[in-house]
């Protein structure tokens, strides 16, 4: 099994069928991909990459702004038998250089924008040229990889702060079938538009995978993302799915001209990455008339709670487990697989046959068997289960935020702002904002309250965090308040925040 085999091939479309189609401002067509067209560019890559003198299995940076260039070197790469890592374009040097070293990848593609890391040494770099004469090699075959092969390595953020590595299989993408049906409603005619960029695992997945596989188009778009644009976008690009964050929905509602006549084409609209909020869905059902479907999901595994044409909305829940996941919610005080009681909050689980699951946090085998208790790997989210079978969302087990779609480890953004002068100790964490947005609030001990200055802080925190890392809130505290043992107590913070 080749997981860019898989995904372009599978379901066999007309050659000629418009497998992705690139729009801009205003719905207009800046590129139009044939199934063929991709599948050779695809292989391309795959060739010029085994000329380079790598073996399988080898990591390779993406370091690829927001073109069609990322998921023809992506897809390329898993081709080839190598393993492609995905990157945000808003990292910076060092925040990608972390990954570079952590990973040992041995190529890093770049578009000659995006910032790269330090060279180490014995690492490869090709640029925008060297790009494009991979496009112009003589296509090469896929590779011959095992379903438990690696395909693609992730990082996201980790509880100790560290971003860590998230090794996910050749299998990965088939393992995403109860997604089609369990959430999207997906058929082979459908023209999904994703309001994501290319480098975000949602779009790589949501957006490209799961259509590709079922002969649907992918549509992305290119251009300003003021939210008034997206209502005349929907419409003119003729989407029948949009998949997005809901707070863009949000501001899609607040900005745009919206009416149930809007966007003709479209059945519903697809929404994950944060909670959706019971009045943010009877806003957007009760304007456009059309249905929103969650899903709850996680890079280790992608959804596996949703809701569907064929799984009803519940308004507040994210819905049921997928048709063939294996999903509990676990007693919070066992030790094993004992099962929490129907209506009882407890630890959200997947079993670890789950062919989805990832294959390991990469080079962490410590890391990897304390997320698991017994046979069932633990998400880190707490929920309860209803007496329907629905699933209710209950927040976090660990620290770890969440920013529009990001999860962020607090420990990671305190430890460059602990870096600046100015602070003598500093707490993070995201605080509930109007509409249920949580914005991620920094509450800082100046080192000389005089002295201080928000703004020197902020310009501190852009230089070493992507933007979706960086607090949008300054706060100043004479302390911090901590647990007995010491421990500061995010929650007190966030309860003051709200006073």
């Amino acid at each position: 099994m080749n997981l860019a085999r898989y995904c372009l091939t599978s379901a066999a479309p007309d050659p000629g069928k418009t497998a992705l189609e690139v729009v801009g401002a205003g719905g207009t067509s800046l590129e139009t991909w044939s199934f063929a067209d991709l599948t050779q560019a695809v292989q391309a890559v795959a060739g010029g990459l085994s000329a380079a003198g790598l073996k399988q299995g080898d990591r390779i940076l993406l370091r690829i702004g927001h073109s069609s260039d990322f998921p023809l070197l992506f897809f390329g790469a898993i081709a080839a038998g190598f393993v492609p890592i995905p990157t945000s374009s808003q990292l910076t040097e060092a925040e990608a250089g972390a990954i570079l070293a952590d990973s040992g990848a041995r190529l890093v593609l770049h578009d000659g924008r995006t910032a790269l890391p330090v060279d180490p040494g014995g690492v490869l770099f090709l640029g925008p040229d060297a790009i494009l004469e991979l496009k112009r090699t003589a296509p090469g075959r896929f590779a011959e990889t095992e379903p438990d092969d690696p395909a693609f390595l992730i990082y996201t953020s980790g509880t100790s702060g560290k971003p860590k590595g998230v090794l996910h299989a050749q299998r990965a993408a088939a393992a995403r079938r109860p997604m089609d049906r369990g959430w999207y409603g997906l058929q082979a005619e459908d023209r999904l538009l994703h309001a994501g960029a290319f480098n975000w695992t949602y779009t790589l997945g949501a957006g490209l995978m799961d259509p590709w596989a079922n002969g649907a188009t992918s549509i992305v778009y290119d251009g300003p993302r003021d939210p008034d644009i997206w209502p005349g976008l929907l419409a003119k690009s003729r989407a029948t799915l949009f998949a997005a964050v809901p707070s863009l929905y949000r501001r899609i509602l607040k900005y745009g001209a919206v009416a149930t006549e809007s966007f003709p084409d479209l059945r519903h609209g697809l929404t994950a990455g944060e909670a959706l909020s019971v009045g943010l869905y009877r806003d957007w059902r009760d304007r456009t008339g059309r249905e929103l479907y969650e899903a709850l999901g996680m890079s280790e595994i992608s959804t596996y709670l949703s809701s569907s044409p064929e799984v009803p909305v519940k308004q507040g829940s994210p819905g049921k487990p997928q048709a063939g996941r294996k999903v509990a919610v676990l007693s919070e005080t066992g030790k094993g697989g004992e099962l929490a009681a129907i209506g009882e909050t407890g630890l959200l689980a997947v079993h670890r046959d789950e062919p989805g699951l990832m294959l390991g946090y990469w080079n962490n085998p410590d890391e990897t068997a304390a997320a698991y208790r017994g046979d069932w790997f633990l998400t880190g989210d707490r929920a309860r289960a209803d007496q329907d079978g629905y699933y209710w969302y209950e927040g976090r087990a660990d620290d770890l935020m969440n920013a529009f779609g990001y999860r962020v480890a607090p420990e990671e953004v305190e430890r460059v702002l602990s870096a600046d002068p100015q602070v003598q100790e500093v707490a993070v964490t995201a605080v509930p904002s109007r509409d249920g947005i949580s914005l991620i609030t920094a509450f800082v001990v100046p080192s000389d309250p005089a002295g201080f200055s928000a703004d020197r802080l902020a310009a501190h925190a852009a230089s070493n965090l992507a933007e979706y890392k960086r607090p949008k809130v300054y706060r100043v505290l004479d302390s911090l308040p901590r647990t007995a043992s010491g421990k500061v107590r995010r929650a007190a913070l966030r309860q003051q925040s709200g006073d």
